[in-house]
């Protein structure tokens, strides 16, 4: 049985999240957006997994993805592991030994992770469009 109501708000989020994460990046705020997009990621893997009765534990995309057995090169590997690079980073001043975390960021840097998020909320999107097909 899958809470569809807990599934839409994790996803509502996650949406809400990677809506951020692009203004961000086309303001020129590339830290920030890939931290959200790091974060919109997490959100919804955590929802499918609640939703799903999982454990949602963690900040890792990656473990995340694994907990739903798409953690592989032919899953959400990649993407994860491109995510989860931008947890502390981006948020902490003392992330680098010298410098600021904006400093160390391009446009590049953000397009690769809201590419790597965009995928993960996708497949996300699909993998519980099909369990509630099933669960009907």
């Amino acid at each position: 049985m899958i809470d569809r109501d807990d599934l839409r708000r994790w996803l509502g989020q996650a949406d809400h999240t990677l809506a951020s994460a692009r203004r961000d990046a086309a303001a020129g705020d590339w830290a920030w957006a890939s931290f959200k997009a790091q974060q919109a990621a997490e959100y919804a893997l955590k929802g499918l997994l609640r939703a799903t009765g999982g454990m949602a534990v963690g900040h890792s995309v990656l473990r995340l993805a694994e907990a739903l057995d798409m953690g592989g090169e032919d899953g959400l590997g990649r993407f994860a592991r491109e995510l989860d690079r931008h947890y502390i980073p981006p948020r902490y001043p003392d992330a680098y030994p010298a410098g600021s975390p904006f400093e160390f960021y391009d446009a590049e840097a953000a397009d690769r992770a809201l590419v790597a998020a965009e995928a993960v909320v996708s497949w996300t999107r699909e993998r519980a469009a099909d369990l509630e097909r099933e669960d009907a």
